[in-house]
Formats: structure tokens, sequence, C-alpha cells
């Protein structure tokens, strides 16, 4: 998958991880991982990114004795999730374009099968 591509991916999907909830770095892995992987050495310069551009904060929370960062996704990151949302449609619909010849050729390997 092209770097830049995926990399953009990766931001979508750290900031829809926060979306609904704060959360911090292992958790955020954890709730990615079901749809790809991600690992620390990845995740936080994302999140440093995410910061600097104004899509989320962070803030410090005592947990068990230990200070935890955790993430809260701002108005410009909600924003971000839309836009990502409206760009999916078209992404989409390139993705039906690339593959229509593909689908053709599905549809008449069926019918010759089943002629």
């Amino acid at each position: 998958m092209d770097i830049q591509l995926k990399r953009g991916l990766l931001d979508i999907c750290v900031l829809a991880a926060i979306k609904s909830e704060d959360s911090y770095g292992y958790k955020i892995i954890r709730d990615i991982r079901p749809f790809l992987t991600v690992s620390e050495s990845t995740l936080y310069p994302i999140l440093r990114r995410l910061e600097s551009s104004g899509m989320m904060t962070e803030y410090s929370m005592e947990h068990n004795g230990r200070l935890r960062k955790y993430y809260h996704i701002t108005p410009a990151g909600l924003e971000r999730i839309e836009e990502f949302r409206n760009e999916w449609t078209e992404i989409n619909d390139i993705y039906n374009f690339v593959t229509r010849e593909d689908k053709t050729n599905d549809k008449d390997r069926i019918s010759d099968e089943t002629a």
C-alpha cells in the first residue's frame, strides 16, 4: 500500500479510536488491532502529529500510582473524520471503476459455468 495513503488511514483510525471516549496509547493499539497492525513505534509519532495539527489534545491522569497520558479528540479531529467519510465515497467509486472488468469477467465465468 502507498505509504502516504497508509499514513492517512492510520491517522483516521487513531482519531476514530478516541472519538467516543478519551484513551491512552496501549488501548488505542488494542482497539485498532482487529483492523490493522500498529506498533508503539508507529503510534506515538502519529499521536504527536495529530496533536501538533490540532486534531487532538493530551492530558495526564494518575492510574495505579503512575501518570498515564490520555488523548482527546478536538472539533478539528471530528471534522477530519467527517471529511474522510466524504472522501471515502470517491475512493469507493474509484475502486469500483478499477475493478469493474474483474466483476464483469467473474459474472461471465459464473454464467459459463452454470450454462
